[in-house]
């Protein structure tokens, strides 16, 4: 009863419901390629958990239509960095958020072009949103390994070390989609894709539920969420 209890609790937020999607969405994906590639008289499920999987990312894609004020407050909020923060991490963190808070209207636009609503090169857009994705993940993957030498003593760095891990498999998927030819661009099976989403989804689950557990809050303070 317990498990249903926080269930129901993390699906009644935004954020708690976005994490769960995404996981179930990467889940189908990892499970679907697998059947693909493995298990040819199962081919006709994989197919199914894919389609599932590409409808349930749809649905986050709309979803992130609303999350544009929320980036510009966290934005506004941080400014230059806590001065007592290192300026490395602050200068790091500062562009970090500069190239979220770009990716939010790149995907929008993208997402109109597809519906129809503009007569736009979507293509152009998805390509150009998912690499603003990929600098923020390189540059989050930059400022938290000061962080973890700074701080090897205290707690938080089980904390950015978990990050640090989920923000590389998503730099994984996001180079991955990048237009051909750009390092292992497009050369991912379905199943590793979902492999990489999965395992970063994960990790995101088990930090919410940790400091959800420690401060008895819903959410985590976070703006957006990630593709």
């Amino acid at each position: 009863m317990a498990v249903v209890t926080g269930l129901a609790s993390a699906l009644e937020s935004y954020r708690g419901r976005d994490r769960l999607i995404r996981t179930l969405g990467y889940c189908c994906q990892l499970v679907g390629g697998v059947l693909l590639e493995q298990c040819p008289a199962r081919s006709e499920v994989g197919t199914r958990l894919l389609a599932v999987s590409a409808q349930l990312s749809h649905c986050r894609t709309v979803l992130r239509l609303f999350d544009d004020l929320a980036m510009f407050l966290y934005t506004k909020q941080y400014g230059l960095g806590p001065e007592e923060e290192d300026a490395f991490v602050r200068g790091v963190s500062v562009l970090s958020n500069i190239a979220d808070q770009l990716y939010y209207p790149c995907e929008h636009l993208a997402w109109a072009a597809d519906a129809k609503v503009l007569h736009v090169d979507s293509a152009r857009w998805w390509t150009l949103s998912t690499a603003l994705w990929g600098l923020s993940l390189l540059l989050g993957v930059a400022s938290r390994l000061p962080r973890s030498k700074r701080r090897a003593l205290e707690a938080q760095m089980r904390s950015e070390v978990l990050t640090l891990l989920s923000n590389l498999a998503d730099l994984a998927n996001a180079v991955h989609w990048l237009p051909p030819g750009v390092l292992w661009a497009g050369r991912f099976p379905p199943w590793l894709v979902g492999l990489m989403g999965t395992v970063s989804s994960l990790l995101s689950v088990y930090q919410a539920a940790r400091a959800g557990g420690q401060t008895g809050a819903g959410d985590q303070t976070e703006a957006g969420s990630s593709p």
